[in-house]
């Protein structure tokens, strides 16, 4: 890990005893409390909420409960939520480990983005039986634009909905990656798709001779002195009662859904994600990583300082304009990030983020978000999945959590920025 340039030590955070000294209306941010509050008065599970501007800490504020239910049964005490609570981060694992890794590799000059896959993952090719060819072209750009051409989720895990692509091993997983068919023509759109950061998070692997996990906790967390961001952590020493709850029954969706080896009891500590837990042992680019709020603020302030903190330097600036420029294709998609490129991300960004303004969800129900004309970083970590599913045999994947203010994002977003009172009016 590299020190700051010349000696000259990155902005650290530090914390404020008022609102107002970041620009913040106390009021205002007590609104966004209040709205909060409500949700969870009315049956939503818990929430931790994270605002940093300018360098400054200015909210790490707890609400609701970190587990409301043992199975689908209500406990009578239901364990309250605490600033300090670690949040499975689902897809914003694609973010803080997949996207750090590479960013951190390119800067080395360890990675190039317009590397074809094949040239770390020899066996990714097309075959001739391949209805839809394209991946001997594809490069690494490719992929993080997630125009690569992959379906959105094989379900490898599942034997019923992967086929032949069936694996709950993690040595057969990563062949599969390079075998699961293309679903569209390269570069025509642009599809989400966990396969692109399962196969971004193997490159990592092939690049430092490393598993992910160890890669980006001793190379990335670890120096910034982080210690509740990880993978596996329930064999790392915490204990369940260190996080956030999330499905009530495993992965059956309250019992509608059955594959080999589907946990039943309520999840605590382990990734939600299938993919993540059955089918690569826990460690994924797409999924797999556990946080807090605390260690976030600091991995958010690492990207509005242009790439570092404290002492310690983690990729370049430069880096950090590539991944966050717009796809020509979508102005709503940089190299992982997502962009507040136009009004379809007003459910995410609300309407008055810079246009510039990067960030990422998670399906357990966080988001993360990066406003570098404000100066402003933001991480709203709900457990919403730990709710009843609606209705398990008609859509198994809308949980009651999904239905609130809380966990679509954009009206807390909305509140934090009517907030500011110093540096912006609307």
């Amino acid at each position: 890990m590299k020190p700051a340039k010349d000696n000259d030590a990155f902005p650290v955070l530090s914390r404020v005893k008022h609102p107002e000294e970041a620009g913040f209306s106390s009021e205002k941010l007590k609104q966004v409390d209040e709205r909060i509050q409500e949700d969870i008065d009315n049956g939503f599970p818990g929430a931790v909420l994270l605002i940093i501007k300018d360098g400054k800490l200015v909210k790490n504020t707890a609400y609701g409960y970190v587990k409301k239910y043992d199975g689908l049964t209500p406990l009578s005490h239901p364990e309250k939520m605490k600033a300090d609570t670690m949040f499975d981060l689902a897809s914003n694992t694609k973010m803080y480990a997949a996207n750090y890794a590479l960013q951190k590799l390119v800067s080395e000059g360890k990675i190039d983005l317009d590397d074809r896959v094949q040239h770390y993952i020899p066996e990714f090719k097309d075959e001739s039986e391949d209805k839809i060819k394209g991946k001997d072209r594809l490069r690494l750009i490719d992929i993080l634009h997630h125009s690569a051409g992959f379906p959105a989720d094989p379900q490898y895990h599942h034997p019923a909905a992967a086929g032949t692509l069936y694996s709950q091993d993690r040595v057969k997983t990563l062949k599969m990656l390079s075998k699961t068919p293309l679903k569209y023509e390269p570069g025509t759109k642009n599809i989400y798709s966990d396969v692109d950061y399962m196969l971004l998070g193997y490159i990592v692997e092939k690049v430092t001779g490393q598993l992910l996990d160890d890669y980006v906790e001793n190379n990335i967390y670890k120096p910034l002195g982080l210690i509740h961001t990880l993978f596996n952590p329930l064999q790392k020493g915490f204990k369940q009662t260190d996080f956030a709850a999330t499905e009530l029954m495993g992965n059956t969706r309250d019992g509608v859904i059955n594959f080999p080896n589907i946990r039943t009891d309520t999840l605590q500590g382990e990734v939600h994600d299938e993919k993540a837990f059955y089918s690569m042992d826990g460690i994924s680019g797409h999924a797999g990583l556990f946080s807090n709020t605390d260690d976030l603020a600091v991995l958010l302030q690492v990207m509005l300082n242009g790439g570092g903190y404290g002492d310690v330097r983690v990729f370049e600036q430069q880096t950090i304009h590539t991944f966050v420029r717009p796809s020509a294709t979508n102005p709503t998609y940089g190299l992982g990030w997502r962009r507040n490129g136009n009004s379809s991300m007003a459910w995410m960004f609300g309407p008055h983020a810079s246009e510039t303004a990067v960030g990422h969800t998670g399906w357990t129900g966080t988001v993360t978000i990066l406003d570098f004309e404000q100066n402003l970083g933001i991480a709203l970590l709900t457990n919403k999945k730990h709710s009843s599913v609606i209705d398990p045999i008609k859509d198994p994947n809308t949980f009651a959590g999904d239905g609130f203010k809380t966990g679509k994002y954009g009206s807390v977003v909305t509140g934090i920025y009517e907030a500011l009172t110093a540096t912006r009016s609307y």
